[in-house]
């Protein structure tokens, strides 16, 4: 167990603990006050997990806005809220985020917690080369982590790089609007999503977003069936 000490309190690094701290790196924040760490997400689910990580008992609070409500935990730790700031967070990150202290046995768990965060997974199924009546079915599935932070997008990639094995795209969304910064996308494509995405969710019972779980076993399921296409050499 990988321990990381801090003058008030050594914290001991867990699945749990990692998979925190990927939520914390995407969809949550440092307050300003030095003591308030705040979570928040438009998923109750994902919330729910993040107190069973952290075992708090802290309430879900609501934030409704024009469209859809938003939910929220807080919790009021200043040893924790340091320890988080040793290992690179910080207040308002979104832009500045770099590279965080993640010990690399638990860096998958870490990578589950920021695909919850800010990722996504999807899946199509592609209808191509329409010839002589036949039509060739191919299963896509996509997974992609996102960052204003261009710094924190290539350690994302670098380290998934070495600890996974699997190489991903890393795609500039250039502003629309002046003021504005670019947003990074980390994508990976069909087979590279495939073993990236065995490799994230290695167990059975692991802190997760279930629907995305979900979602990923279905899409992987429908690859491994879909028949292939064979190909025969015409003799010259």
């Amino acid at each position: 167990m990988t321990r990381i000490k801090s003058p008030e309190k050594e914290f001991a690094w867990t699945a749990e603990l990692a998979y925190v701290v990927g939520l914390l790196a995407t969809d949550g924040c440092l307050s300003k006050d030095g003591r308030h760490i705040v979570m928040r997400s438009s998923e109750k689910p994902m919330l729910r997990t993040f107190k069973k990580c952290l075992n708090i008992s802290n309430k879900i609070g609501t934030t409704k806005n024009s469209k859809t409500p938003s939910y929220r935990v807080q919790l009021s730790n200043v040893q924790l809220y340091r320890w988080l700031e040793k290992i690179g967070l910080s207040q308002a990150k979104t832009h500045t985020i770099g590279e965080l202290q993640i010990p690399d046995e638990f860096f998958r768990d870490f990578l589950r917690g920021h695909l919850d965060g800010d990722g996504s997974i999807y899946g199509y199924i592609d209808r191509y080369n329409q010839y002589r009546g036949r039509t060739y079915v191919n299963q896509r599935i996509f997974t992609r982590f996102i960052s204003a932070s261009k710094i924190h997008i290539e350690w994302l990639s670098s380290k998934i790089k070495v600890l996974a094995g699997v190489h991903g795209a890393l795609i500039e969304e250039k502003p629309h609007a002046p003021g504005r910064v670019s947003i990074w996308e980390l994508k990976f494509a069909k087979k590279e999503s495939v073993k990236l995405l065995n490799w994230i969710y290695y167990a059975p019972k692991i802190p997760c977003l279930k629907r995305k779980r979900i979602l990923a076993g279905k899409l992987m399921n429908r690859i491994a069936k879909e028949k292939r296409r064979k190909y025969t050499r015409i003799a010259t």
